[in-house]
């Protein structure tokens, strides 16, 4: 029996052999990689389609292989040579019906997902992963990598149409949404690749298809006509979470875009109304706002982002103002209409006045609920949270099924995809009796908006909330040689630290770089570096990360280049 290259992804004919992943002689399972292509597409595997000996390999490392070439000859099991008899309505009716058997199932393949079932196979644990979409869940394909992936593009629209800052001069730059959504498509494209491959060469099985609970030790996953019955020793759900239902009036407008929809809006527009100034709401304006396009944001509370730190909070805000994003905090929308013209009227209640503003498009970014709709947890003793949003797990991940594990946004605990992917690697480790938890006081949060925010542990208000004796340190941005060379001068960052102590318990940034400024915060205060260690170690010059060495300074002798 020959295996032939049948398809490629999207229009390519022809790709390279990266790697083959079997040799003659190698047994292979329904699933398993065969050999890893590379096209302009991107990298992708090709998987067997059926249980086979490899008897020949056809082709090597590094060549290059068409549609319809034979690529092995195998010896397949009889039940797949044999010939199934003609039965054209027989086909229509049933579909293909297997019983699998697994030590660890996982249900979901988003970063807490995948990254589990990754590390469950390099632990030697056979592993079943069952996803009814693409490889990467909501964050690789219309969530963090796209938006990150938009908002570079129009960090780069923004720097080219103020390139005289730099002492340049740039002629007929022009927006083309449609291509920067291609570029976008790219990338994603890749890395869910990259994430296929990976899941093939260790060896595990990936079933697609809708999966609901039968009971607390089976699973039914449907794909069209075809079933697969599942059973196994643990599971873990890992089903993510979905853009909440809002009950607006006019929502239903044609005009009117969620974060889903706004990622792959190919159209140029010249303007938006954002009903929500959390971090989905923020990182939008900045974008669109570099692009160009005008925007305001409708905030219900009477500050944007309220999770971060109040300084922060007022600067971004200030910032936003300076670049002409329009800010209404305090602002309740009550409905969205549409005028003569067709454009978007988005009315809403400001100081106990109604107000509206016109816009040509309308993104509606509010918030995110556990995704459980399907999995019929009532059929088994999984409980839900109190307020009945999200599965209850304790310090193990566990539900109230000792085998059965939930992490990630399912948990409605914290919606953050580093925080799935850490708990994933945690439950399994727990699984195999190592003791592990998550310290939730010591995740870092990054907010792309322009400048970057991000923060650990705890801000001002909230030690102080606690009741902790603080004292706080600031540096800014505009004092640091780097930050003034890339023309990024505004922000700042600033310590928190317990004085009955003597340790540093929070960290906030806002400036240029502060997404990869936050790890070196985190391992510090994670870790109990002193101030004293800190205060001694050499940090290079120019970079942002000096911002953290006078901070640091600043909480004893003070700030050596700031006078503040």
């Amino acid at each position: 029996m020959i295996i032939k290259l049948e398809q490629l992804t999207g229009h390519e004919k022809k790709a390279k052999i990266g790697k083959l992943n079997v040799a003659e002689g190698d047994q292979v399972q329904v699933g398993q990689a065969l050999l890893q292509m590379e096209s302009k597409k991107g990298n992708s595997p090709l998987l067997s389609k059926f249980k086979c000996t490899i008897d020949k390999v056809l082709v090597e490392e590094g060549h290059e292989i068409e549609i319809g070439q034979s690529l092995f000859e195998v010896t397949a099991e009889e039940s797949v040579q044999a010939k199934p008899k003609l039965d054209y309505f027989g086909g229509l009716l049933s579909g293909k019906k297997e019983e699998v058997k697994t030590e660890l199932l996982i249900i979901g393949a988003g970063p807490g997902g995948y990254v589990a079932a990754l590390y469950a196979a390099k632990k030697g644990i056979q592993t079943v992963l069952v996803e009814k979409d693409s490889m990467g869940g909501t964050c690789l394909n219309v969530g963090c990598i796209p938006t990150k992936a938009l908002i570079k593009s129009s960090e780069v629209f923004h720097q080219l149409m103020n390139a005289d800052d730099f002492g340049l001069a740039v002629k007929e730059v022009e927006l083309d949404m449609a291509k920067v959504i291609d570029k976008k498509d790219e990338i994603k494209g890749t890395l869910v690749s990259g994430i296929e491959y990976l899941l093939s060469k260790n060896k595990i099985r990936v079933i697609k298809g809708t999966a609901s609970f039968l009971n607390d030790n089976q699973v039914l996953v449907k794909n069209g006509k075809d079933e697969y019955t599942i059973e196994s020793k643990h599971a873990l759900i890992a089903t993510g979470s979905k853009i909440s239902d809002i009950h607006l009036p006019g929502i239903d407008h044609d005009f009117v875009m969620n974060s889903t929809s706004a990622l792959e809006y190919k159209e140029n527009i010249s303007s938006v109304t954002i009903i929500g100034g959390g971090v989905i709401g923020m990182e939008f304006a900045f974008l669109y706002s570099n692009f160009g396009i005008q925007v305001n944001v409708l905030e219900f509370c009477d500050r944007l982002l309220t999770m971060v730190d109040k300084d922060v909070s007022e600067e971004i805000a200030n910032i936003a103002v300076e670049r002409g994003i329009g800010v209404y905090t305090g602002a309740k929308v009550t409905r969205i209409e549409k005028d003569q013209t067709g454009k978007a009227i988005v009315i809403f209640e400001q100081d106990g006045t109604e107000k509206f503003i016109s816009s040509e498009k309308v993104l509606v970014a509010i918030g995110r609920t556990p995704n459980i709709e399907g999995l019929d947890i009532e059929k088994t003793g999984i409980e839900l949270n109190d307020n009945g949003k999200g599965i209850a797990v304790d310090e193990h991940l566990r539900t109230s099924v000792d085998h059965i594990y939930a992490i990630g946004d399912v948990t409605n605990r914290i919606q953050l995809a580093h925080v799935a992917s850490h708990e994933g690697i945690a439950a399994v480790d727990h699984i195999l009796g190592i003791d592990a938890h998550v310290d939730y006081g010591m995740v870092p949060n990054v907010i792309f908006t322009s400048p970057e925010i991000a923060a650990i542990g705890l801000n001002e208000d909230q030690a102080k909330l606690v009741g902790k004796n603080i004292q706080v340190s600031k540096f800014p941005f505009q004092a640091n040689g780097k930050a003034l060379t890339m023309r990024e001068a505004r922000g700042f960052i600033k310590l928190v630290k317990d004085l009955d102590s003597g340790k540093m318990i929070g960290a906030s940034i806002i400036g240029p770089e502060a997404s990869a400024l936050i790890s070196t915060l985190t391992l510090m205060i994670n870790s109990n570096i002193s101030e004293s260690e800190i205060a001694h170690t050499i940090f290079a010059h120019p970079t942002t990360g000096e911002v953290i060495h006078e901070a640091v300074l600043g909480l004893s002798i003070g700030a050596l280049h700031c006078d503040e």
